[in-house]
């Protein structure tokens, strides 16, 4: 694989498991240097670190929770001390989502203040402690969930399609804001990913989501990997996506082109 971001250092919160650890190593693939952040699974955030040296570069882990202010400063101080600079600030920590799964008339107060707190407010603490730190030229992407942020049929996704749809307001604030340093700030919009928080549903949830996606309601035919993300990632922070920034991008193999209106055979050639 091509070292295209040889000598670039990289933070991917919520790196220790899941999608985050798919974009972690597919850049360390690409030769960046990569900050593993985790909450509280040590373990799984070495299991990540050692995936990250077996694809060629190196790293360290740091414990923070994202949406507590100075663990973000902590967080901040970390990258500073190990690597100097940052060139990647990828904005992936999820919080505790099926804590907040609540339909609209049904949340709590409680619930939708977590769910801001680990995602619009944790995005925007992250942006303001690591803009000094970032280089000309750099890289901020959030992940984000297209029919979360931008339908409204999940209803106990609620209080984090919200969120997600704030943060991809702010994805575009923040481009305009550092266009002038070459820094472009994009949005990457995951589908139903294998290998993810869908994992942790109860099975029978668990196994009518990513089974859907496998009868063909993504045409690709399965559910997407930590990897395809990965690689979504990985593309935005190429040299040839210079010009890009202020999108969201989504990438779920198609199921977004889907039309739920149809069943499927009448959708298929």
């Amino acid at each position: 694989m091509h070292k295209t971001l040889e000598g670039k250092s990289v933070l991917v919160t919520g790196s220790s498991r899941g999608i985050g650890r798919g974009i972690a190593v597919r850049l360390a693939e690409r030769g960046a240097r990569v900050c593993v952040n985790y909450r509280q699974d040590e373990d799984a955030a070495r299991h990540t670190l050692a995936a990250v040296e077996r694809a060629g570069s190196t790293g360290f882990i740091v414990q923070a929770d994202v949406s507590r202010r100075e663990d973000v400063a902590m967080l901040a101080t970390r990258v500073q001390e190990q690597f100097g600079t940052l060139d990647v600030y990828v904005s992936n920590a999820l919080g505790n989502l099926l804590g907040f799964l609540s339909p609209p008339f049904i949340v709590s107060l409680a619930q939708f203040d977590e769910a801001f707190a680990c995602q619009a407010r944790a995005f925007f603490m992250g942006v303001q402690a690591l803009n000094g730190l970032m280089r000309d030229a750099g890289r901020i992407i959030a992940l984000s969930y297209w029919p979360g942020s931008h339908l409204g049929g999940f209803q106990p996704y609620f209080a984090m399609g919200a969120n997600k749809a704030a943060v991809e307001a702010m994805c575009r604030y923040y481009a305009v804001a550092l266009a002038r340093r070459g820094i472009t700030v994009n949005a990457v919009c995951a589908g139903l990913t294998d290998d993810s928080i869908v994992n942790q549903l109860p099975p029978p949830a668990r196994d009518a989501l990513l089974g859907r996606l496998r009868d063909g309601w993504t045409p690709m035919g399965r559910p997407g990997t930590p990897a395809d993300i990965g690689g979504a990632v990985a593309a935005l922070c190429g040299d040839d996506a210079a010009w890009i920034t202020g999108q969201t991008i989504v990438a779920d193999g198609g199921a977004s082109l889907m039309s739920p209106e149809a069943p499927l055979d009448f959708q298929r050639a």
